[in-house]
């Protein structure tokens, strides 16, 4: 996800967005503890992702 595209979002936009990437970051890591995955590297990209969105959340409230 780019940072461009999470910019034009509002602040509820965001929340939403970030309630749903931790979803997807539990389910992933569930998978893996399971070994029914083996995509490692979407882990990294999912916690990149919510720090991106953590971060757009904390500049808007300023």
């Amino acid at each position: 996800m780019k940072a461009k595209e999470l910019r034009t979002k509002n602040v509820e936009e965001l929340n939403q967005e970030l309630v749903s990437l931790l979803k997807a970051r539990f389910g992933l890591k569930m998978q893996l503890s399971t070994q029914q995955s083996t995509k490692t590297s979407e882990l990294g990209k999912l916690r990149r992702d919510i720090a991106r969105v953590k971060t757009l959340i904390r500049e808007k409230a300023v």
